[in-house]
């Protein structure tokens, strides 16, 4: 296959945002916490895409948005190293390799039940302790939670 055709396996954006890269294991958790099922412009979704560098990858393409700072962490916490590209009038104005901040504030709830933040009206706060793994140590009590362990609010 030419090229040409592999690169209309995907529409064409003309305002909007393109997140590629992601792992296609990951793809539809991405999809479900954004919750594209509430969103009514055109959205596109392509999953286990040949890709050179991950053997196969998912993509979505949001027509009209462009995600807050906030949204932006939790992508990368479901699938840290996705490519974030701003598209306006059909062309790529910004490209973003997403990872993860040093610090997390209120996006992911602590696991211990006896954490401060789990009894008292505040917002968590994690320390990020591996950002390809995706690690994490809360603030407050110390405990510690893996990619799989992590519950986003």
């Amino acid at each position: 296959m030419s090229e040409k055709k592999r690169a209309l396996q995907v529409a064409a954006l003309e305002n909007g945002t393109s997140i590629d890269h992601i792992p296609s294991d990951r793809l539809f958790k991405v999809a479900s916490l954004l919750g594209l099922e509430n969103f009514s412009e055109p959205i596109t979704i392509g999953n286990n895409l040949k890709s050179k560098k991950m053997d196969t990858k998912g993509i979505i393409k949001i027509s009209g948005k462009f995600f807050e700072e906030d949204e932006i962490n939790k992508i990368a916490l479901i699938a840290p190293n996705v490519n974030l590209n701003i598209i306006r009038d059909f062309e790529v104005v910004e490209k973003k390799r997403l990872s993860l901040p040093d610090e997390l504030i209120g996006l992911v709830k602590c696991n211990n039940p006896k954490c401060i933040t789990n009894n008292e009206p505040m917002k968590s706060r994690f320390d990020v302790l591996d950002k390809k793994e995706v690690t994490l140590r809360c603030h407050y009590c110390e405990t510690k939670i893996t990619k799989e362990e992590i519950q986003i609010l």
